[in-house]
């Protein structure tokens, strides 16, 4: 027995030594599983670090830290090899940056991007295909929230059997944050994105609004908001030919089917993509932006091998057009400014939709068994393929004069913060200045009843403007437009841009008077105010006249009189960004 057992003990000593000195195949989870399932984030972070240790062409970096106390990490593939991140924005190469995990129960791009890494570099033909491409790959972006492992909070979803969870660390929706970078997360991810500054930007999601055939869509940024030659580029050529491509390799792909509470066949408008979303952010600085939406109710095997060729397709598509999109994004800048005028808010032009062929199925109002109402039923024994409605068109609404700068104050140092996490350039006053410029007032503006991703935000806002001579101090910041990141500063420093700093309540504290009067004591105050002031004694007449809520509050009557005195704190709604326009 003693002899057996040494023998035994042997052959597995000498079974352990073959396996450690053979080449990792790197199967992945999601094949050993034949589908079903998504490997944990240790797991994933071993993947990639076996695979840049096994091949020289892959590299893995960290960045910072995310709210759950881990890096983010980045995975480089380049065939040259990568010793340094900053060889990357520096590189003549083409660019793709792929984020995964956002939400990580949304698992799908997770895989497939294990699958492509290894895929590239096992594959003699592949890594000569992609030789001038630096493929970059956020593994997991949302840590915390894949740490978070569970099997039931994706309620509708088909697949995996385990995955994260859609809140971070924090319980912040990532997707919202990209802004306002409330988390470490989009700090780091700035930090990765800009020492890339990739030409192609593509997230991977996982959706369900409707039930529909198709297992994967499309939601490419809105081409009116990203303007100008790079918004004809990515609607014109961009969009279609991964389309066709994905339908020469037999998978059918339609726009994000933005419906909820309704039926796709009565058609549909495209997602506008505002900047506090991934895409909405990357454009910013110009990048072509693809966020990928497969569908929750297709098996996860189908989902994560659409997204895989999915993924292919955009780097032929970057490989075939390279020229021109780095033109293309070098010039935009130029071309912005060029137009002096820029447009900050849009709605859906519902007078020139496109028509698109829809597969879909059959949906209809049925009594429900669990509740006391209807339900709606899709019956996918019903398929059915026509025409309907897709309102892909945005019109400008609203547009402001682009300056020539904006002088910040000091003291916003979140806003600050930001302005340095996204390479936005600035100086400071070397002195105290007089300087003639636009300043903006708050006049109007709503805030949301409930809370958003930490913040009441505001919206409709409307500003006063005024040209005016005002004190400016040593040290305040002026900031150029002229600069690559000039749509970064229109789509922040303007408040009624829908995701400004401003309605994203970094400077709510303007919105309350710090200083006040008794009325008791500005009565007498008042009175010798506009005695002295005949036309505002006579304005303030002729609106005690005019309007009745006005005459019946003798309180609203003494405080539009202190508004006009000098006691009336000037920061009170003043935003603390100023413009130049000469």
């Amino acid at each position: 027995m003693k002899k057996f057992l040494a023998v035994l003990f042997l052959m597995v000593l000498v079974s352990c030594e073959q396996k450690k000195n053979t080449k990792n195949n790197f199967t992945t989870t999601f094949e050993l599983s034949d589908g079903t399932e998504t490997p944990d984030y240790p797991s994933i972070i071993s993947y990639y670090k076996e695979l840049s240790e096994e091949y020289s062409t892959i590299s893995l970096f960290s960045f910072g830290e995310t709210d759950a106390g881990e890096p983010l990490h980045l995975v480089v593939y380049n065939g040259g090899g990568t010793d340094n991140v900053v060889e990357i924005k520096n590189s003549s190469k083409n660019r793709i940056l792929i984020n995964n995990g956002i939400h990580p129960g949304e698992s799908d791009g997770i895989d497939a991007s294990m699958l492509l890494l290894r895929d590239i570099v096992t594959s003699d033909s592949l890594k000569q295909k992609y030789k001038n491409t630096i493929i970059c790959v956020i593994p997991v972006y949302n840590v915390g929230g894949s740490l978070q492992r569970n099997s039931h909070t994706r309620a509708n979803q088909n697949g995996p059997k385990e995955y994260g969870f859609r809140g971070n660390a924090r319980n912040l929706d990532l997707n919202r944050d990209f802004i306002k970078q409330d988390s470490k997360n989009a700090a780091a991810f700035a930090k990765i994105f800009h020492s890339i500054n990739p030409d192609v930007f593509i997230d991977n999601h996982v959706s369900n609004g409707a039930d529909y055939q198709y297992a994967i869509t499309h939601l490419f940024t809105q081409h009116n908001k990203l303007g100008g030659d790079l918004g004809l580029f990515i609607e014109q050529e961009m969009r279609p030919s991964i389309e066709q491509s994905l339908y020469e390799k037999k998978i059918d792909i339609t726009p994000y089917v933005n419906v909820w509470g309704t039926t796709p066949d009565k058609g549909f408008s495209q997602f506008f993509d505002t900047p506090r979303y991934s895409t909405g952010y990357t454009t910013m600085f110009h990048t072509l932006g693809l966020m990928v939406e497969t569908h929750m109710l297709k098996p996860y095997k189908v989902r994560v091998e659409q997204t895989y060729e999915l993924l292919f397709s955009a780097l032929d598509f970057l490989e075939e057009k390279s020229t021109t999109i780095k033109k293309l994004r070098k010039n935009a800048p130029k071309e912005i400014i060029s137009k002096k005028r820029y447009p900050i808010d849009f709605k859906v032009n519902y007078e020139y939709p496109s028509e698109i062929q829809f597969k879909g199925y059959e949906a209809s109002e049925i009594k429900s068994n669990v509740t006391s109402g209807n339900r709606l039923f899709y019956d996918q024994t019903k398929p059915y393929e026509k025409p309907i409605l897709y309102y892909n068109n945005y019109t400008p609404i609203k547009e402001i004069t682009i300056p020539r700068g904006y002088i910040l104050q000091q003291g916003w140092h979140s806003v600050v913060d930001r302005l340095q996490n996204n390479n936005i350039q600035f100086s400071r006053l070397l002195k105290d200045s007089i300087i003639s410029v636009e300043v903006s007032h708050i006049e109007d503006y709503k805030t949301g009843n409930t809370a958003y991703e930490g913040h009441y935000l505001h919206y409709d806002t409307t500003v006063k403007k005024s040209i005016q001579e005002l004190q400016f101090r040593k040290g305040d910041l002026y900031i150029d437009t002229n600069q690559f990141g000039i749509r970064y500063l229109l789509e922040t420093l303007e408040a009624e841009a829908s995701d400004s700093f401003f309605n994203w309540n970094f400077f709510d504290t303007i919105l309350q008077q710090k200083e006040g009067y008794s009325s008791y004591v500005f009565e007498d105050i008042a009175l010798n105010y506009i005695e002295k002031h005949p036309i505002i004694k006579k304005e303030f007449k002729e609106k005690l006249k005019t309007d009745t809520a006005f005459a019946k509050s003798p309180e609203k009557q003494l405080n539009y009189i202190y508004k006009k005195t000098d006691h009336y704190e000037s920061a009170h709604l003043r935003l603390p960004i100023f413009k130049i326009f000469k």
